[in-house]
């Protein structure tokens, strides 16, 4: 079939199988262009088929030399539907590591359920014996608690009262006013059990019950701080209360990893365009005026790039991992440059319609959006005929 991206809201509902393998190299290639990191071998990745997790994996493999076992919940094509992006990742990479000669299995279901981590444990003692790194990259919108059955659904709320700021509509460019609504209680407690740190301690406890992890064992989970003008709706909003929750579960695993001489870590990442952040009012339009800046200032960074970096400076410290006063791991550091910041606040000001296309550089946002589901790729024939049914 000829495929065609088809934008619905902040999704696209098509993915060209083609174009996310183009993807996929891309980012190896420039893995490959950097120097080899000495870190870990044996590596289990829950959340592996997109964005930061996908990076991850990549970065681990083809930086660091190790055998990666991935995670996601991804969807195969079927009837004239293709299949999802993150269907088409994962199997490009499979390839790609398999063909370098490294052991690339992946698992497709719930994380969140014990059936699936059940499976995991299996593979893990059989692919992999022990794992020394294991990275925690789950964006979802909901879900349902392994023992109490509970489903729980997040929400990209402020908290307390309503929150109004300007946003961009991607597709057409209008900028406009959005409030939002504050969050109830209930609202919270669901985004913090969806987002927060439980599921990454029930994963870390399973893997240490079953003799799993490796001396000198690291975990990572991923957060997002922002500017002031987004904290409204998400460092101080639901998601921001969830992500609280992360960071305090990555001080709790560091004392249960003590007897593996092992750290958990949050690593604070850039604003990036992700299917994730996509779907959050405001950050668009920011990432939008972001990149201009970033690029101007020679500092802009790809899911890639940051995870390449973020690697570096973990391994390559002598033990010593830098960090902010929290224990984070501060690879937003080139975004939150004062100067980069004092610029933002000032073209906010001022941005709107008319000016958007002199302060931003929402062309870049649209074709990374794009790139995303392997559309928008200039070595990418998007007029030939492909065959969708991609198997992992």
């Amino acid at each position: 079939m000829i495929i065609k991206p088809k934008i619905r809201g902040f999704i696209c509902t098509t993915a060209h199988p083609t174009g996310c393998e183009e993807h996929v190299n891309r980012q190896i290639e420039f893995v490959q262009s950097r120097p080899a990191v000495q870190g870990a071998k044996k590596v289990l990745v829950i959340g592996a088929s997109t964005g930061y997790g996908l990076a991850s994996r990549i970065a681990a493999t083809f930086g660091m030399g190790a055998d990666t076992i991935g995670l996601c919940f991804e969807r195969s094509a079927a009837d004239e539907r293709t299949g999802t992006a993150g269907w088409y990742n994962t199997a490009a990479f499979e390839k790609a590591a398999r063909a370098a000669g490294f052991t690339a299995e992946s698992i497709n279901g719930d994380a969140f359920s014990t059936e699936i981590k059940e499976q995991a444990v299996k593979l893990v003692r059989e692919k992999l014996g022990k794992v020394d790194l294991v990275v925690y990259s789950i964006a979802s919108p909901r879900r349902t608690d392994p023992v109490t059955g509970e489903t729980c659904n997040s929400v990209l709320k402020p908290i307390g009262q309503a929150y109004s700021n300007k946003t961009v509509n991607v597709q057409n460019g209008i900028v406009s006013e959005i409030t939002l609504e504050g969050a109830s209680e209930e609202e919270i407690r669901h985004t913090v059990k969806v987002m927060g740190g439980e599921d990454w301690t029930l994963w870390m406890d399973l893997l240490a019950k079953e003799d799993l992890l490796a001396d000198g064992v690291l975990t990572l989970a991923y957060s997002y701080i922002g500017p002031e003008v987004t904290h409204a709706i998400y460092r101080e909003g639901t998601i921001g209360r969830a992500k609280d929750h992360l960071e305090a579960t990555a001080h709790k695993l560091t004392q249960q990893l003590q007897p593996y001489n092992g750290r958990a870590f949050v690593s604070v990442n850039k604003a990036l365009v992700t299917q994730a952040s996509s779907a959050i009012p405001v950050v668009p339009l920011y990432i939008s005026m972001l990149y201009k800046l970033m690029k101007e200032n020679g500092t802009h960074e790809g899911c890639i790039e940051q995870m390449q970096r973020m690697y570096e400076r973990i391994y390559t410290g002598g033990g010593q991992v830098l960090t902010d006063e929290q224990g984070r791991i501060r690879m937003d550091d080139w975004e939150m440059d004062e100067e980069i910041q004092a610029m933002i606040t000032r073209m906010w000001i001022t941005v709107s319609t008319e000016t958007l296309p002199e302060l931003g550089d929402l062309e870049e946002y649209r074709r990374e959006f794009l790139q995303l589901f392997g559309f928008g790729f200039d070595n990418v024939d998007y007029e030939a005929d492909v065959n969708p049914n991609v198997q992992l």
